[in-house]
C-alpha cells in the first residue's frame, strides 16, 4: 500500500496441547525454522522464533494488512501438519487453542530478542505458567483462569 508506513512488533506465545513436553531437541530447530518461514510467507518479518519442549515464542514484525488471528491460524495449522506429516511425535500433534500476543516498541526489540533467544536458560528458573502469567500481568491483560494454557491431569 502506497503511503502506508508501519512499525508493529509482536511477541506471540503458544503452547503444545495440554502443555505436553514433546518438542524434541532432535527436530526442534527444524520446527522453529518452519514457523519462521510460515511467518515470512505471510509477508510479515520473523525476528526470532525459539522455545522449549512445551511452548514457542515468536517475535515478528507484523504488516498492517495481516491480522494476528490469520497469522496464527496459518502458523499453527501448517506447523502441526509439518510435524504430523513427518510422524515426529508418537501421537497426533496439536497446539493448544489460543495464544498470547504482546506488542513492543522499536526500543524493546533487542531486549525481547535476547529474552526469546535464551528460553532454555530462562526456564531453568521459571515455569511456562509463571512466565505466561508474568507477561499477562506486565501488559495488564485481564484473563480468566479457566482459559490459561492447561496441562493434562
Amino acid at each position: 500500500m502506497a503511503n502506508t508506513y508501519h512499525q508493529i512488533y509482536l511477541q506471540i506465545v503458544f503452547a503444545v496441547k495440554y502443555r505436553n513436553a514433546i518438542i524434541d531437541r532432535s527436530w526442534k530447530s527444524q520446527l522453529l525454522g518452519v514457523i519462521g518461514n510460515l511467518i515470512n510467507e505471510t509477508n510479515c518479518k520473523t525476528i526470532i522464533v525459539n522455545g522449549v519442549e512445551d511452548h514457542v515464542h515468536c517475535f515478528a514484525g507484523l504488516r498492517p494488512v495481516v491480522s494476528v488471528s490469520d497469522l496464527m491460524k496459518t502458523v499453527k495449522a501448517k506447523s502441526s501438519k509439518y510435524i504430523n506429516d513427518r510422524s515426529l511425535t508418537p501421537a497426533r500433534f496439536e497446539w493448544q487453542e489460543g495464544y498470547g500476543v504482546f506488542s513492543y516498541s522499536q526500543g524493546d526489540v533487542n531486549t525481547v530478542y535476547k529474552y526469546i533467544q535464551h528460553q532454555e536458560e530462562h526456564h531453568k528458573v521459571q515455569t511456562f505458567r509463571e512466565e505466561y502469567l508474568a507477561l499477562l500481568k506486565e501488559f495488564k491483560v485481564e484473563y480468566d483462569e479457566q482459559y490459561i494454557f492447561h496441562e493434562l491431569i
